[in-house]
């Protein structure tokens, strides 16, 4: 890291005392933890303009939520943008990801209990009264789709537009718009006191379809009948289709 951004790191921060490097890295970002007087933060930063995108629509939806707290999210510090890189400080959070926690994890027993409490956190969440802050215009799955084709044809995606087309022309009918994730996997939630009690990686939150969700919960587990049944013991609003599935997961999140 160069002194120049360390300066603006600390300017929000306080000085630096110590930074490493996580264990537990994202696909999109690097992630460091700050440790200074004032005590932890977490340093995410991103390189690539799709990921820096995305970096600065999770800072834009944690001052939104921080203004009202009601959804559990890390609290915002600031964002620094640079002219080849986009760094965002927030709190940092003690726990892991339900994706850590499973593999941690010593007993069926234990898995089985924090993936109930996954379903469970999730069904909380998607019946909350929706934040007017994080409604957008227009349907949430066309904008979807627009920016899937966006993707497609900047090469910034490795799904093609056979699939997009398929996508756009057998859409599943509509249901009612819930405040959703929109990245909503095992990687997302966070694992506090042995339950999941936290969304991170928040850039996709807004009001949506709740079976994108609910379809990218279940992924990495959904040939797991035990697994699957303790999900929807806890989540019991809503069981998604097969073919509702395969739309979500194994279509429109091809492309992102």
């Amino acid at each position: 890291m160069n002194m120049s951004l360390q300066r603006k790191i600390e300017k929000i921060t306080g000085a630096i005392l110590k930074m490493n490097v996580l264990d537990e890295q994202g696909w999109t970002s690097e992630v460091r933890r700050i440790v200074t007087d004032d005590g932890s933060f977490l340093l995410k930063s991103s390189y690539k303009e799709k990921y820096r995108n995305w970096l600065r629509e999770e800072a834009r939806v944690l001052q939104k939520l921080n203004k009202t707290p009601i959804i559990p999210v890390p609290d915002y510090f600031g964002l620094i943008e640079e002219e080849d890189s986009d760094h965002l400080i927030m709190s940092f959070e003690e726990g892991m990801s339900l994706t850590a926690a499973l593999k941690k994890s010593s007993s069926l027993a234990e898995r089985i209990s924090l993936i109930r409490s996954f379903g469970s956190f999730l069904q909380q969440f998607h019946e909350k009264e929706p934040l007017e802050s994080l409604k957008s215009e227009g349907d949430w799955l066309e904008g979807q789709l627009k920016q899937a084709q966006n993707y497609v044809e900047k090469g910034q995606t490795g799904a093609g537009l056979a699939l997009l087309n398929q996508l756009m022309t057998n859409k599943p009918a509509p249901v009612k718009q819930t405040m959703i994730h929109g990245d909503c996997t095992t990687d997302n939630v966070f694992v506090i006191d042995g339950e999941v009690q936290l969304f991170i990686d928040v850039a996709g939150m807004t009001v949506g379809d709740p079976r994108y969700d609910e379809s990218l919960a279940i992924r990495d587990f959904i040939t797991n009948p035990e697994y699957v049944k303790a999900f929807y013991e806890g989540y019991t609003r809503y069981r998604v289709t097969k073919e509702e599935f395969q739309y979500f997961d194994e279509g429109l999140y091809e492309f992102f």
